[in-house]
């Protein structure tokens, strides 16, 4: 059993490491000669990661935190595929798009509010730029379910796609229609099976708890109609409420949405349900059944995080393309605009759409690998580090082993000479866990409207 009251006390703003340093720490000091150099100078063996944004909804769900356009115009996805189109040109002269590539997203916004012809397009430009993928690539898209034809789907099977993320968030109505998206069980089952149907053999769905009106009971009914649709993978995030941030945010009534000790009790008993029913729990929020590849991974201590989530596809440098993506190197972040007119204007300039990013310093790297190793893995081999960074662990990281010890003490995580262990329990604080290494949150600390809650 959990002592509520004892993790109660962490809910406090943290980060939730999708990057370190985060893209709270991105400035445009960072400047675009800069950031073309980075590109100019990538590894020719490294492989690439693509993530396109497609940004386009038809209207809002209050629950999301994504940078999104909301739309009904066709001309206005047109102009942007055009756009698209031109920025691939312009990253041709400044990259190597003849290097592997061995992931390629697609992400939102609502990528399949796009039809099977525009999709198409956009896929046959890609390879046209990046004609060299691997057989194993790894290639994905988000799906709402209520956006999804046969056309579509038949197009992305037969262009290599293999893994689908259908967003489901809820299925009570109540909770449904509090975040101005109604989707029945049958929508979200008629896709999955759609997704069978075509051969996709890893298919996740999403959850969101925290959300309005959710309750212990109807949460336990959502996972019971999820696990009928017999997903491959699962995602079950904590609702991120930033209502300072996100202006639709600002329509969910703050009174409906559950207290930290509900959403710990529904957390738990997540964990639990799954795993009681075959699944694995995967790093943070993620879970996998046991033949997957991220179970696999994570069994090995080779799971990765970036801004996709959980790969194990690592050592790959990521490319951002489209409107607010953000790129990975070895040593930095960068994205690109997030106005739709300066992401257009950068374009018409015959430049790039880059807006902002970090060049990440020494320690920046040496706390990116301890912070990103715990977040994946649950766990941190010392003398791994020392023999990559030649650096005494103990010494380098005093304070927050200082710091650990609280966590030590509840029996959350154990710390050896040879390694830090998190355990079950300490999972589900596992954001609270590696924020002692985390160098900026000593700015940050204090400030309650810059993350969301851990709890």
């Amino acid at each position: 059993m959990l002592d509520f009251e004892k993790y109660i006390k962490y809910s406090k703003p943290g980060p939730r490491y999708t990057s370190y340093p985060t893209a709270l720490e991105f400035s445009d000091s960072f400047s675009y000669t800069t950031y073309i150099s980075k590109l100019e100078n990538q590894e020719s063996s490294r492989p690439l990661s693509l993530y396109f944004h497609l940004p386009f909804c038809r209207s809002a769900c209050y629950f999301c935190g994504c940078n999104v356009v909301f739309t009904s115009k066709e001309e206005k996805k047109e102009r942007y595929i055009d756009y698209l189109f031109a920025e691939m040109e312009i990253l041709k002269a400044h990259l190597d798009t003849s290097r592997e590539v061995m992931q390629l997203h697609f992400g939102g916004g609502t990528p399949t509010f796009f039809s099977a012809e525009q999709l198409g397009r956009i896929i046959a430009k890609i390879k046209e730029t990046f004609a060299n993928f691997q057989k194993d690539a790894e290639v994905s898209c988000e799906i709402d379910p209520r956006f999804l034809d046969e056309e579509q789907m038949k197009l992305m099977v037969e262009n290599g796609f293999n893994r689908v993320s259908f967003g489901q968030q809820d299925f009570d109505e109540k909770v449904q229609t509090a975040v101005h998206r109604i989707q029945p069980y049958d929508i979200t089952k008629n896709a999955v099976d759609l997704a069978r149907k075509y051969g996709i053999n890893s298919i996740n769905v999403d959850l969101i708890y925290g959300l309005p009106y959710q309750t212990f009971e109807s949460f336990k009914k959502t996972l019971e109609l999820t696990l009928t649709l017999d997903p491959d993978r699962l995602a079950v995030f904590n609702y991120a409420h930033v209502p300072w941030l996100k202006k639709t945010m600002r329509k969910i009534d703050e009174t409906t949405l559950p207290r930290p000790d509900v959403k710990l009790n529904i957390l738990k008993y997540t964990i639990d349900f799954f795993e009681h029913n075959g699944y694995k729990m995967i790093g943070m929020d993620h879970f996998a059944k046991p033949g997957d590849e991220l179970f696999l991974a994570i069994e090995k201590g080779e799971l990765h995080r970036n801004f996709q989530g959980y790969t194990t596809k690592g050592g790959a440098d990521l490319i951002g393309i489209g409107i607010t993506s953000i790129g990975e190197g070895v040593d930095y972040y960068a994205q690109n605009h997030k106005e739709m007119a300066e992401y257009e204007a950068a374009i018409d300039a015959g430049k790039l759409p880059f807006e902002r990013g970090i060049v990440l310093s020494e320690d920046d790297r040496i706390r990116q690998f301890v912070i990103m190793e715990l977040m994946s893995n649950f766990k941190l081999d010392i003398k791994r580090f020392e023999s990559l960074f030649a650096i005494n662990f103990k010494e380098y990281f005093a304070d927050a082993l200082e710091a650990l010890k609280e966590f030590e003490a509840a029996e959350l995580v154990a710390v050896s000479d040879e390694k830090i262990e998190v355990f079950s329990t300490g999972t589900m604080l596992i954001r609270n866990i590696v924020m002692p290494f985390d160098a900026y949150m000593k700015v940050h600390s204090g400030n309650e409207k810059t993350f969301s809650k851990t709890v």
